[in-house]
């Protein structure tokens, strides 16, 4: 179900993202455009140096959602805001209300999305999720309808693009690329004697294909054993989760997989009961209740979407010279409902992860998003 931003605002506003930021290091932290990309291509788009500025023009944008879930919802609702706001300030409209879809997960219905935009004759696609783009991609390929995804963590991985700086065709977008030693190094941080690792994650997520390989390399080089289950249902993930306590695993990773956090509301509670904490690749599996949420501020990275967009739409920009935008893995957001059921302390926590990130957030389990 589509979750509105004026709903949003008021579950932050009443405290469920309360923003206790701790300064840290920049250490564990990726090479990135960051605020600086969004803050210039926000400038490009909304100088709107062609014609089409003030001409109260109609722009037809396709919003393509893979499945409902808190992080892909946030970057939804970030772009709609953002594309309402260039709207208005360059004096066109960008109808999405009539265009925006959800495949629930499923490569049929995604298939149709993708013919009925085509049919509408949309002037730009915004697929969010490694497995919408691809689909968007082979649909646009002979019509070259601009593409511009959301929330890709390895474009040239999933070949979308032929590389991160020149995408090449019609296609570009921004990336959600984990830095998975950056949170090794959290766990590690919070628990030095930490002997076991759950690795929970989907193997039909090819975002995160990467992740685990890094993880699994990180963990290889320091001689900690590591426990690998997967799922692609929430029964199957759930499943995963209880074979993960079986095991007596010190912690759980799971990278920026949207089966996982689909299912996260459904498997919080018996991992903080086991006493494990849960460390993922993102804040929203922090509001909805994993330990650790780390990586992209997906609001920042919704933002950016509609820049991109809005900036290849005003100002006739090609989406092949377009280069990928990518964002500071250096955000980590801890639920504090989730660490006093550990028997954490919030504060200890801080001065342990300082090293390693760039700014500890608070947050408590959003039950919201149920």
């Amino acid at each position: 179900m589509k979750k509105n931003m004026t709903k949003l605002t008021a579950i932050l506003g009443a405290g469920v993202m309360a923003l206790s930021l701790a300064a840290c290091g920049s250490a564990g932290t990726t090479s990135a455009t960051s605020a600086a990309a969004s803050s210039q291509s926000s400038a490009a788009a909304a100088s709107a140096s062609s014609a089409a500025a003030g001409s109260g023009k109609v722009y037809k944008v396709g919003i393509v959602q893979y499945v409902d879930d808190a992080s892909l919802n946030q970057i939804e609702q970030n772009i709609e805001t953002e594309l309402d706001a260039l709207g208005e300030k360059n004096g066109v409209t960008f109808d999405y209300a009539d265009y925006t879809k959800n495949g629930q997960a499923d490569g049929t219905v995604l298939n149709q999305i993708a013919a009925d935009l085509i049919a509408d004759e949309v002037d730009i696609i915004i697929p969010i999720a490694t497995p919408t783009a691809q689909i968007m991609q082979t649909a646009t390929e002979e019509n070259q309808i601009p593409v511009v995804f959301a929330a890709v963590s390895d474009p040239v991985g999933a070949k979308l693009v032929e590389s991160m700086d020149a995408p090449g065709a019609n296609i570009t977008g921004t990336s959600d690329a984990l830095n998975t030693e950056a949170i090794m190094n959290l766990i590690f941080a919070q628990n030095p004697d930490a002997k076991k690792i759950g690795l929970l994650y989907s193997k039909s997520e090819d975002a995160s294909t990467a992740a685990i390989e890094n993880a699994t390399a990180y963990l290889d080089e320091k001689g900690i054993e590591y426990v690998e289950k997967t799922g692609t249902t929430n029964d199957e993930v759930s499943a995963a989760a209880d074979a993960l306590i079986a095991e007596g695993v010190d912690a759980i990773f799971t990278p920026t997989d949207n089966t996982i956090m689909t299912a996260e509301l459904a498997i919080y509670e018996k991992i903080a009961e086991a006493g494990i904490p849960h460390y993922a690749g993102a804040d929203s599996f922090a509001l909805n209740g994993a330990f650790c949420g780390y990586g992209v501020d997906y609001a920042n990275l919704g933002v950016a979407t509609a820049d991109l967009a809005a900036d290849i739409l005003l100002n006739g920009k090609s989406p092949a010279e377009e280069p990928v935008q990518t964002f500071d893995n250096g955000i980590a957001t801890v639920n504090t409902d989730i660490a006093s059921a550990l028997g954490l302390d919030i504060e200890e926590i801080k001065t342990a992860f300082e090293p390693y990130c760039t700014q500890v957030l608070e947050t408590v389990t959003a039950k919201e998003f149920e």
